[in-house]
C-alpha cells in the first residue's frame, strides 16, 4: 500500500505524464495555436491578450505553478518563476516542453521523496498567506488535472473533434491503494 506522500507523488506523476503523451510529437503550429483570437484594445484588452491558451502555454504554465508549489515553496528552493512568462510561451517545440515537464518532475521526486508525514502538517508562507504543506501538494493536482482538461479540449479542437484517449480511473492505479 502506497504512504500518503507516494500516493501524491503518483497521481501527480500521472498527470504530468498525461501531459506529455498529449504534446509529444506535435507540430510547431498546434502547439502555439489558440482557439480564440486575441482580444481587440477596443474591448478594453492589453495588447495581443488573448482569451484562450495554447497548448505550449498550459504545458508551460503546469511546469511553472509546479516547481513553485513544491520547489520553492514546500521545498524552500530560491525563487526563480517567472509567471507571466509562462503565458507568452511560443515557438517552444514539444520536445523543449517536455524537458521542462521533465525537469521539474526530477525536482518534485527530490522534494517530497524527503518530506515525512509530520511535515505534511507543517506551514508555509506564501505572499503574506499561510498554507498546510499538503494543501500545496494538493493544489499541484487539482491545478494540473483542470489544465489538462483545458489541453484535452484544446487538443480535441484543433484535430477537429478527435481527441486523445483518456485512461479510465482504474487503468491510472499504479500500485493500487
Amino acid at each position: 500500500m502506497l504512504s500518503e506522500l507516494g500516493n501524491y507523488m503518483e497521481r501527480i506523476q500521472d498527470l504530468r505524464e498525461q501531459v506529455i503523451k498529449l504534446i509529444a510529437g506535435l507540430p510547431q503550429e498546434a502547439l502555439d495555436w489558440r482557439p480564440l483570437p486575441a482580444l481587440e484594445p477596443e474591448a478594453g484588452a492589453e495588447e495581443g491578450e488573448s482569451t484562450t491558451n495554447s497548448l505550449a502555454v498550459l504545458a508551460a504554465h503546469i511546469a511553472g505553478a509546479e516547481h513553485f508549489w513544491i520547489g520553492e515553496v514546500v521545498g524552500g528552493l530560491p525563487p526563480s518563476r517567472d509567471r507571466a512568462a509562462e503565458f507568452v510561451v511560443q515557438n517552444l517545440d514539444a520536445a523543449e516542453l517536455v524537458a521542462q515537464l521533465e525537469q521539474t518532475a526530477a525536482e518534485t521526486r527530490k522534494v517530497l521523496s524527503g518530506l515525512q508525514p509530520a511535515d505534511l502538517d507543517e506551514t508555509r508562507e506564501v505572499e503574506g498567506h499561510t498554507f498546510p504543506v499538503r494543501w500545496c501538494i494538493l493544489h499541484i493536482i487539482d491545478h494540473t488535472a483542470l489544465h489538462l482538461g483545458h489541453m484535452q479540449l484544446t487538443y480535441q479542437l484543433w484535430m477537429g473533434g478527435r481527441g486523445v484517449r483518456s485512461p479510465f480511473w482504474h487503468e491510472r492505479l499504479r500500485t493500487g491503494l
